[in-house]
C-alpha cells in the first residue's frame, strides 16, 4: 500500500508562489499515476493537477493552467506541485493522490496523502 506525506503549504499573499511535495513509500512508485486534489471548505474534492507515471503526460484543471506545474521524480519517489500566481479562490486543503489506473480521472485514485493546507490572502 502507498503512504504518502505531503508538505509545502503554507499561508501567503496574493500573486505569490509555493511549492508542494509528496513523499512517497512505495518502491514501485514509478507504477503510479499521481495527482494533487484540492477540497475548499464547502466545497467538493476537485483533481487539479496530475501526471503519468513515467512523467511523459499531464493534466490540468482549466483554473490552474498556466500557473501550476506538476512534476514528478521516480528515482526519488517524489511529486512535485509548483504553484504560482496564487489567488485567493487557490485556498484548499491539497492531496496528494495515486493511482495504478488512469492518472486523468479523478475516480481512480486510490490512496491518499493527510493534506497540507495552503491559504491565499488577498
Amino acid at each position: 500500500q502507498v503512504q504518502l506525506v505531503e508538505s509545502g503549504g503554507g499561508l501567503v499573499q496574493a500573486g505569490d508562489s509555493l511549492r508542494l511535495s509528496c513523499a512517497a513509500s512505495e518502491r514501485t512508485f514509478s507504477a503510479y499515476g499521481m495527482g494533487w486534489f484540492r477540497q475548499a471548505p464547502g466545497k467538493e474534492r476537485k483533481l487539479v493537477a496530475a501526471i503519468s507515471s513515467r512523467g511523459k503526460y499531464t493534466y490540468y484543471a482549466d483554473s490552474v493552467k498556466g500557473r501550476f506545474s506538476i512534476s514528478r521524480d521516480n528515482a526519488k519517489n517524489t511529486v512535485i506541485l509548483q504553484m504560482n500566481a496564487l489567488n485567493p479562490e487557490d485556498t484548499a486543503l491539497y492531496y496528494c493522490a495515486a493511482t495504478r489506473s488512469s492518472f486523468g480521472i479523478a475516480a481512480t485514485y486510490d490512496y491518499w496523502g493527510q493534506g497540507t493546507q495552503v491559504t491565499v490572502s488577498s
